[in-house]
């Protein structure tokens, strides 16, 4: 029988490079590109594929990668002076503070997106 133990997931950019530079030299994760795909690994071993879409790319309405975190302000604040655009959602404005933390309830939270548009977050680890 086929073995589908092993698996990885994927999202689409409009410009590989430029997700290279973001999740390479901004957020500090180690990638590499080969035959046009970008490669994403995480310290724990899993990893993940952005492949290029040029045009025809629509940013991802949902949160692609969530990065838990001890400290969530003190992330976003990091990330925040590495240039890295936090968000706030409409209906969420009086539940996310000034940091772009959400402490609406759930664990804390805060999202950004890539250069393509896609929503990643920071969460609260546990």
């Amino acid at each position: 029988m086929t073995d589908l133990g092993t698996s990885f997931s994927g999202f689409s950019v409009d410009d590989v490079e430029k997700a290279q530079a973001f999740y390479g030299d901004t957020l500090g994760l180690d990638t590499s590109v080969d035959h046009g795909i970008l490669t994403i690994r995480f310290a724990d071993g899993y990893h993940v594929i952005a492949y290029p879409k040029g045009d025809a790319h629509v940013p991802a309405t949902f949160t692609i990668l969530n990065f838990p975190v001890d400290d969530v302000a003190a992330t976003v604040a990091e990330l925040r002076g590495r240039g890295v655009p936090f968000e706030r959602y409409e209906g969420t404005p009086t539940q996310t503070d000034d940091d772009y933390v959400f402490r609406g309830g759930g664990p804390l939270i805060a999202w950004f997106t890539d250069p393509a548009g896609n929503v990643c977050s920071i969460i609260a680890a546990g």
